[in-house]
């Protein structure tokens, strides 16, 4: 039987990965899904913690969660096709040059 344990590590698994591909990765594309990697590794403790104390709320956050989850993919998506128009390449570097 499953245990909210379980679900608690693999959410910590996700973010492990997540966080890892958002630190290691200079292409946008991979940095986006890392970003929704972390995410998901969110709403799952998130619904898992809701689950086992027979709570509604953790479901109602659950749906923020995938409300932001959406606004970041279209702003990311924007930001990176912009990027990829104006530089051709689709990393991080250009972004870096703006900041200075």
């Amino acid at each position: 039987m499953l245990t909210l344990n379980h679900f608690l590590a693999l959410g910590a698994i996700l973010f492990a990965i997540g966080l890892y591909g958002l630190l290691s990765r200079r292409n946008l594309v991979a940095i986006l899904m890392s970003v929704e990697i972390l995410l998901n590794a969110i709403l799952v403790n998130v619904v898992a913690i809701a689950r086992f104390n027979d709570q509604a709320q953790g479901d109602v956050f659950a749906l923020f969660i995938i409300a932001i989850a959406a606004a970041e993919v279209a702003v990311g998506l924007a930001l990176f096709l912009n990027v990829f128009r104006l530089n051709g390449v689709a990393t991080v570097d250009p972004l870096r040059r703006m900041k200075e």
